[in-house]
């Protein structure tokens, strides 16, 4: 596991756990992917019930409040797999 998807479940884990309802996947291009659920964040590649696609800066810039997810996702910058709402709530959460 490399220090971006490490630095991802140390800042997630707090977020998500006992908050996360189902799964979601995180897949930062080029680095690797995290898993978010209920128990928190760890480095992974399983499936789940939606896959949030991007790069490493634009991850960061969701989670620091400093890019609107929507928005993101309409400029293609973010790529869903899987139902957009449910892509939602997982922003939501990362963007707290």
């Amino acid at each position: 596991m490399n220090d971006i998807v490490n630095a991802y479940v140390e800042n997630l884990t707090p977020r998500v756990k006992g908050i996360l309802q189902g799964t979601a996947k995180l897949v930062i291009i080029d680095h690797g992917s995290v898993m978010l659920d209920e128990n928190g964040a760890t480095a992974g590649d399983d499936t789940a019930d939606v896959v949030l696609i991007a790069k490493d800066d634009t991850f960061r810039n969701i989670m620091s409040g400093d890019q609107n997810p929507v928005m993101a996702f309409m400029s293609g910058k973010l790529k869903v797999e899987g139902s957009t709402t449910r892509a939602l709530k997982v922003s939501s959460i990362l963007t707290d």
